[in-house]
């Protein structure tokens, strides 16, 4: 009896959980988490999933942020910026510029000076710089402050800048003394009289835009809200926003957040734990296979990571995160109701993400059986967009239907979530490459690539037919029972055809040593001995191991080539030896293949099928009943020889491999009726 490795298998599983442990971590890091208590999703126009809102607290109702710039713009309509009135300045500079003028100009153009400066000092003069920046704000008018600190609203149209009030005071001069004024230089005389007071702007501005408020009204204590089913308007969404924001500046208790954080962990916690259970119960060989877990906890995580990162940092619908791929990829690898589950826990994970949870796991659950249902094995790249497509009109169905079942009608649907769903469908098609990914990273094989492996058009194909003819023809016909025969027993018949077609790859180091190959030539085995045989035979196992390795052929298809003999003895010399040596010791290693034995159904039907196919050339007569007792005796003498006994295979299962086989075989060499010679 075997020895159990108790502290291997603990480790084994200690590593398992901390896998499952790190999904749950990386998921709860990238979970967004509330600031505040208010955890609902709302909409306009769309009916409230929750209970009923009371109002815990007075809380006021702010105004949306395009409501109060507009009254802020409405406020600052009217806004004149403020300048300081200098009075000394227009005296000042109408002295300078009698005294610029006295014995140069006529009694009454002197009279008409000193009128002209007192008229454009009165209205104001203010510097280019000034009367451009107001202007460029689009003010009408300023508010002058005189010496005795009062204002007055002035039009901008009444203000001059110096350039201004110098043309003013020369084209209104009498007739044929323009140019007697423009030689008295006053544009260096007409000095700014207005100032601009920054200080007092900016206050008076802070001042008005401090008196538009944020809010418009309260919200009074146990005032109730809104509840379950009534449909959120715009003033319901208002108020909702209100209290969301109120409740996120007020904070929310520790005890409070820490609850909310452990019901989240909580659930997240069941998830990944029933997650856990069904590989364990529903399948063990995944459960046991370190390399899966990590593949199904790490395709989650980056799909719930990218939901958390769409719906916290961007505007974005949760509906453009593509779930399917989840299903998708799993199918392309493993079975259809591991992708369905997984599937089923991705979406749980992220349903509180979306805004109508209930809508969006109907939706994505959904999309996740049609996925399964037409994706059933992905032997060519047309499949996924046919997959796409159905899940496309899957989420349009869906959706629709959700809509008119809580509105009952179409005039509340969000127009541009189809448009979200059509992104996501460009996002499915990119699986392709995903799935690349994860072949190459996790040492996978896709059905896409097990059919690219069966091309026998193939660089290594071609040339095991041209170096080993009969040796190829050999594993065509191993293929061909083996692929039958999966097919009956509900193994992997794509992958039993290929792994067939590799399994004696290994010849081709050495074609002529193989009695299929010889064409009735000399055989070079006849002149070793039995062992010397025996060892050449068995070195194409390994032979056909490092061809696989040198040509990057998946590392299952090469468990076939390690494993289509097992640890079994090369027959032929093995009894020749022992006929030959009668009642002598005989080490058995020299005639025995390395092994290992065959561990899956797939492995264990080329074996049965690579023996039967092999013997049943050396048959004299082919009768059913001789190729049915040929067929019995080499798989009973493999069961007897333990070849089968780490295979999962039922005896009903053998049974029916048997059956096939003979039905077979017995197809492949049908008698044909000789054709008569024409007579002269």
């Amino acid at each position: 009896m075997q020895k159990i490795n108790f502290s291997s298998q603990w480790s084994h599983l200690a590593l398992k959980v901390l896998i499952f442990m790190m999904m749950l971590v990386i998921i709860m890091l990238a979970y967004p988490h509330k600031s505040g208590s208010f955890a609902y999703r709302f909409e306009v126009g769309r009916p409230w999933t929750h209970g009923l809102i009371t109002a815990q607290y007075d809380f006021p109702i702010y105004k949306s942020d395009e409501q109060v710039r507009e009254e802020q713009q409405e406020a600052l309509r009217d806004f004149a910026p403020y300048f300081n009135q200098m009075k000394k300045v227009g005296a000042q500079q109408l002295k300078l510029a009698e005294e610029a003028a006295k014995g140069s100009v006529s009694r009454e153009e002197m009279q008409y000076l000193r009128t002209a400066f007192r008229k454009v000092y009165e209205g104001g003069i203010i510097s280019v710089e000034d009367f451009q920046r107001v202007k460029g704000e689009e003010h009408t008018r300023i508010t002058v402050v005189n010496q005795q600190h009062k204002t007055l609203s002035v039009p901008l149209s009444r203000v001059s800048t110096p350039r201004m009030a110098y043309d003013s005071i020369v084209s209104g001069s009498p007739l044929g003394e323009q140019t007697q004024l423009r030689s008295l230089g006053l544009n260096r005389l007409l000095l700014p009289n207005l100032v601009y007071d920054s200080v007092t702007t900016a206050s008076m501005l802070n001042k008005l835009l401090d008196d538009v408020t944020e809010t418009h009204g309260i919200v009074q204590k146990g005032e109730k809200i809104i509840d379950r089913g009534e449909i959120v308007d715009a003033q319901t969404y208002t108020i909702l926003s209100s209290l969301k924001r109120t409740m996120e500046e007020r904070g929310i208790d520790t005890a409070r957040a820490n609850w909310m954080k452990v019901g989240i962990f909580a659930l997240f916690f069941l998830f990944t734990l029933l997650m856990a259970l069904y590989l364990y119960v529903f399948r063990p060989k995944l459960f046991s296979d370190i390399r899966s877990v990590l593949f199904f906890c790490i395709l989650i995580s980056i799909v719930v990571v990218i939901a958390c990162l769409v719906v916290h940092y961007t505007p974005l619908s949760i509906y453009i995160v593509p779930f399917a791929w989840v299903p998708i990829i799993i199918r392309v690898f493993y079975d259809s109701r591991t992708a369905l589950f997984m599937h089923i826990l991705t979406v749980l994970f992220c349903a509180f993400l979306a805004p109508v949870p209930i809508e969006f796991l109907v939706v994505q659950i959904a999309a996740g059986m049609v996925c399964v249902l037409s994706l059933q094995d992905m032997a060519q790249r047309s499949q996924l967009f046919q997959t796409t497509f159905w899940i496309l009109l899957s989420n349009i169905l869906c959706y629709t239907a959700c809509i008119l079942v809580q509105k009952g009608g179409l005039e509340m649907i969000h127009w541009h979530i189809y448009l979200y769903f059509l992104a996501n469908a460009l996002l499915v098609v990119c699986s392709y490459i995903i799935i690349f990914i994860f072949e190459k990273t996790f040492r996978l094989v896709s059905s896409v690539t097990l059919v690219e492996l069966t091309n026998v058009n193939s660089d290594l194909m071609l040339a095991f037919a041209e170096k080993a003819p009969g040796s190829f023809q050999h594993s065509l016909q191993v293929s061909n029972l083996a692929m039958e025969a999966a097919k009956r027993i509900g193994a992997n018949a794509l992958l039993v055809r290929t792994g067939a077609l590799y399994h004696d790859i290994g010849k081709m180091s050495a074609a002529g040593n193989f009695i299929e190959n010889q064409q009735g030539g000399l055989n070079p085995l006849s002149a070793l001995s039995f062992e010397e045989a025996a060892k050449v035979v068995i070195a194409h196992v390994q032979a056909g191991v490092e061809i696989a390795e040198e040509h990057g052929i998946p590392e299952v298809i090469i468990s076939f080539i390690r494993m289509h003999h097992g640890s079994s003895k090369t027959r032929y010399f093995y009894n020749s030896y022992v006929n030959s040596h009668p009642g002598e010791p005989v080490d058995e290693c020299l005639f025995q293949y390395p092994g290992p034995k065959p561990n899956t159904k797939e492995t264990a039907i080329v074996m049965m099928a690579d023996a039967v196919e092999a013997r049943s050339r050396s048959m004299q007569e082919y009768t059913e009943e001789s190729i049915s007792a040929m067929v019995d005796h080499m798989i009973n003498l493999q069961i007897a020889d333990g070849q089968l006994e780490d295979t999962p295979l039922t005896f009903h299962d053998i049974q029916i491999v048997k059956q096939v086989f003979t039905r077979k075989l017995i197809s492949m060499n049908h008698h044909r009726i000789a054709y008569p010679e024409l007579k002269f």
